[in-house]
């Protein structure tokens, strides 16, 4: 599942890049939560909830079986 998610971030990243930001895969766990790290302008941007949740937790429960959620880390 990991090489799945590192598949559909890298997918998102030029997104990301073009705002100033990243993005970092820290961990996939057993249970399907995905843990990230936004860098960047992303990492303390107003707007990076909306992007974690509404853009790359959109995109990873849809596009990779077993994954639940996603939480940012710090």
């Amino acid at each position: 599942m990991e090489e799945q998610v590192q598949e559909v971030i890298t997918k998102l990243r030029p997104f990301l890049l073009r705002d100033g930001g990243d993005v970092e895969l820290v961990d996939v766990d057993e249970e399907g939560i995905v843990l990230i790290r936004l860098m960047g302008a992303c990492g303390n941007c107003p707007s990076s909830t909306i992007t974690l949740k509404a853009g790359i937790e959109r995109a990873l429960v849809a596009e990779v079986p077993g994954v639940k959620e996603i939480e940012q880390v710090f």
